[in-house]
């Protein structure tokens, strides 16, 4: 198959980034490779967006630190960038209107202009890192092509797919929705059995087309919810998430038990909303 007949893809990952580690970052890798590897696809971008502090996450930090860790993070990528819209929305935003979003600004042609970002300095610094590492030809072949607009799929783990099941934590249409407009790439591992939750669900089978599963054959356990009770411990988070990333935790002192009480007793955003619609 030609490159010109492949559908050019953006990954979209949503979530708290609390704080973003190494296995977040291996997320976009191991979905590139198994897409581009389909010889149907390419993925010309990899965007992270995460969510605003309205969301109510127990021991969810300031959307602008995460913001700022997540794009230290990715400060050497090519590929791979930060985007604010979601964070700065003083309401919670629905995954599929953050797809939407994303969906739309590339039907506009307008797409990769951050808007609103409190770092414009850093990302122009990734702008100009990314310009030198790629000759003339590298950097063409990644715009959009005529031919039709690049697709925005979301990028998660196997937990983020069976939360689908959790009652009213989504609503059944913005599923549907998802699945069957956007798509999933879906990174599993021993221990999650993704193709059997779809299984489960009629709604998931019947667009199961559309939901890539990519199996994780180098284990990664780690997670943002050890990385902050080993902080809270007093213990070394090396290697676990970027050196620029644990910098800045330091510095800032972001996780301690004090934070890990913020929102505490909340109800999380879309329970609430979700609970609140099916009142009589």
């Amino acid at each position: 198959m030609e490159n010109s007949e492949k559908t050019e893809v953006v990954l979209l990952a949503c979530g708290s980034f609390n704080p973003i580690t190494n296995m977040h970052l291996r997320l976009f890798e191991l979905a590139k490779d198994y897409m581009n590897g389909t010889g149907k696809y390419t993925v010309i971008k990899g965007i992270i967006s995460p969510v605003g502090d309205a969301y109510k996450k127990k021991g969810l930090i300031p959307a602008h630190h995460r913001v700022i860790m997540a794009e230290l993070a990715t400060k050497n990528s090519e590929w791979v960038e930060v985007d604010t819209w979601e964070s700065l929305q003083k309401e919670w935003i629905e995954t599929v209107k953050v797809l939407r979003h994303h969906q739309e600004k590339l039907e506009a042609g307008n797409y990769g202009h951050q808007q609103n970002s409190p770092t414009p300095e850093r990302l122009g610094r990734k702008r100009k890192l990314t310009e030198q590492r790629q000759d003339p030809s590298q950097k063409k072949s990644l715009e959009p092509k005529s031919k039709g607009v690049p697709k925005v799929k979301l990028l998660c783990g196997a937990d983020f797919l069976e939360s689908f099941g959790v009652p009213n934590l989504w609503k059944s249409e913005d599923i549907t929705q998802i699945v069957a407009d956007y798509g999933l790439v879906c990174i599993t591992r021993a221990g999650n059995d993704a193709q059997k939750f779809i299984y489960e669900s009629d709604m998931l089978w019947q667009h199961q087309g559309n939901i890539h599963l990519v199996y994780e054959w180098i284990p990664n356990d780690i997670s943002s919810t050890k990385i902050r009770r080993a902080l809270r411990r007093g213990q070394s988070i090396r290697y676990l998430v970027p050196d620029l990333v644990q910098e800045y935790i330091k510095k800032h002192n972001l996780y301690n038990s004090k934070s890990e009480d913020r929102n505490a007793g909340v109800t999380l955003a879309p329970l609430q909303r979700n609970t609140a619609g099916t009142k009589v």
